[in-house]
């Protein structure tokens, strides 16, 4: 399999941890967003949304949408399984994991954000933003964690949640976000941080990081 990435982009990140969870191997084709180099001919030929990332499968499929392509490794790779075996608990997992791909990151990301200085704001009121949407975000996310976490978002394993909320601390600490008002976030991000899929996922083990 071969991701294309940029090693901070909080969606391809998502998606290597899932790849590193499921202990998949797969080629890194870094795309460079600062440069543009997602609307290049030969990206857009591949993904022609232009964004990141885009996972080729191996058998001829190019997917796109982090979403899709982690319910895709889901289906497909199904050990170990990131998702409970609930229906009830899967949508569950599901809600989580949309409150930050839904409601939080789309409004802090690149794109966004460029948008946002576009209008006249300077690096504080950028932070403002996205520090705004990640603390609405993440006030509700902890109070489900708080009833139905056991050391990770759902229970005691990494879940479909946790692949979404670790790039998302990482956001957050970019954008100066005070998370001490979310002690089982913080959890979570400590048992990330000595967990190996996690760190080989991290963006500063990337190729592209710099």
């Amino acid at each position: 399999m071969i991701l294309h990435s940029y090693w901070r982009s909080g969606t391809s990140y998502r998606t290597r941890i899932a790849l590193s969870l499921k202990g998949l191997a797969y080629e890194t084709a870094p795309v460079d967003l600062r440069t543009g180099a997602q609307k290049s001919d030969a990206y857009l030929a591949l993904n022609p949304q232009g964004l990141v990332p885009a996972l080729e499968t191996g058998d001829g499929q190019v997917l796109t949408q982090s979403p899709a392509i982690l319910e895709w490794l889901e289906e497909t790779h199904p050990t170990p399984a990131l998702l409970p075996s609930n229906a009830a608990d899967r949508a569950l997992v599901r809600a989580m994991s949309a409150l930050i791909g839904c409601d939080i990151h789309p409004l802090n990301n690149l794109r966004v954000l460029k948008a946002v200085r576009e209008l006249g704001a300077d690096q504080t009121g950028v932070d403002a933003w996205a520090g705004r949407w990640i603390l609405d975000g993440f006030a509700a996310l902890e109070a489900q964690v708080t009833r139905h976490g056991e050391g990770w978002c759902f229970g005691g394993v990494p879940s479909l949640a946790d692949c979404y909320l670790i790039p998302q601390i990482y956001s957050a600490r970019r954008f100066n976000v005070d998370l001490t008002p979310f002690p089982h976030l913080l959890e979570i991000e400590m048992r990330a941080e000595v967990h190996p899929a996690f760190i080989a996922a991290h963006p500063d083990n990337q190729p592209d990081a710099d």
